[in-house]
């Protein structure tokens, strides 16, 4: 019972330490007794005017009597104190394996898929704690597994539109009906690379949320890194009429970060805020050092975030917005998802920020100088 029953220990605890401290009351009153009944006597004059023999053995039956009244009084205050002491064990040994009992069973049934269970807190102590932690905890699952779900929709959404285009084109080959030249096979081209970049882009996402990548961390020149991103993305914000620019200061020190990686942060932010920002809007990547840290921001004159959006934009598969597109991953979340796992990797934080609908949004990360 002991073993398997955390009440019974507590009790035995508790009245272990009653015993032993009876125990040690008993042995130190038998060793101070004779000293303190001597002390006491001689104290007040006993003894005085009897021989030797008459005073000593009055002495000793004074002690006997002494000792029998001091032995008895201890007898029932160690019964009494047994007796309050088991049904204090027991109702602080209830009070304490209770919560325990109802966060094990709260614990099963979160295992058997009801991430809605929670536990009531009565308490501030470290019980109550535990179990605001417990819920805390099964919030978090319920979270997840709400994410699950929308990952498979997601997913599923996803490779089904370009597998849909894909068949829809080839059936019209075989029956004639689109013509076998460069454009069709152009367009089949195009939903392919589509499904290819999806599934690239989940790969990323489960090596990342993994931690099953290296970092080779060199020293790298971000301004350098940040005129190859430019570089990279300049086709896609012509072909949407935006102006991606950098406003750099000329005297960035120099990072100990990997430069692919740092590099696919980049990316993922300015292909975020160019997916997001209407033609003839901007996009601006920027840094400064700030508090001993290098702080660089992606500053976009896009559709912006609502404010209660804000915290959960880094959530993979995450959107704003349901009906938004979802090309290339970026609607999906999966590119700021990434982002924001490769950025706590260098040791740096990430967030974003936006004064709302229609006012741009600006995503801020830093890195260790």
């Amino acid at each position: 019972i002991l073993r398997r029953r955390l009440g019974a220990k507590l009790f035995v605890a508790f009245l272990s330490v009653i015993l032993i401290g009876m125990v040690v009351l008993a042995i130190a009153i038998q060793f101070s007794a004779p000293t303190a009944f001597t002390r006491h006597m001689n104290s007040t004059g006993q003894g005085m005017g009897m021989g030797p023999g008459q005073g000593q053995g009055m002495m000793q039956n004074f002690y006997n009597n002494f000792r029998g009244g001091v032995n008895e009084a201890l007898g029932l205050a160690a019964l009494a104190a047994l007796v309050v002491a088991v049904g204090v064990s027991l109702a602080l040994s209830r009070r304490i394996v209770a919560p325990l009992l109802e966060m094990t069973v709260a614990s099963r049934r979160i295992a058997e898929g009801k991430y809605d269970e929670r536990v009531t807190t009565r308490s501030l102590d470290e019980i109550g704690q535990l179990g605001e932690s417990f819920n805390q905890m099964a919030a978090q699952l319920e979270q997840v597994e709400a994410m699950r779900r929308q990952l498979i929709g997601d997913v599923s959404h996803e490779l089904r539109t370009p597998l849909t285009a894909i068949k829809g084109s080839m059936e019209g080959l075989m029956d004639g009906i689109l013509p076998a030249d460069a454009e069709t096979y152009q367009q089949i081209h195009a939903e392919a690379d589509r499904l290819s970049r999806l599934v690239d882009d989940l790969q990323e996402l489960s090596r990342v949320e993994a931690h099953s990548y290296p970092l080779d961390f060199r020293e790298t020149d971000l301004s350098a890194l940040v005129a190859t991103t430019i570089k990279r993305l300049t086709p896609n914000a012509r072909a949407k009429r935006i102006s991606l620019t950098s406003n750099l200061p000329r005297d960035l020190p120099r990072l100990l970060a990997d430069e692919d990686r740092l590099g696919q942060v980049l990316t993922n932010l300015a292909a975020n805020g160019i997916q997001y920002t209407p033609e003839g809007g901007a996009v601006t990547i920027s840094a400064e050092i700030k508090d001993y840290v290098l702080q660089v921001a992606v500053t976009d004159t896009g559709v912006g975030i609502p404010p209660e959006h804000l915290a959960h934009i880094f959530t993979r598969f995450y959107r704003v917005d349901k009906s938004r597109s979802r090309a290339s991953g970026g609607g999906s979340g999966i590119g700021l998802t990434i982002a924001r796992h490769l950025v706590e990797a260098h040791g740096g934080k990430i967030w974003a920020e936006s004064e709302g609908e229609g006012k741009g949004s600006r995503f801020v990360f830093t890195l260790p100088t």
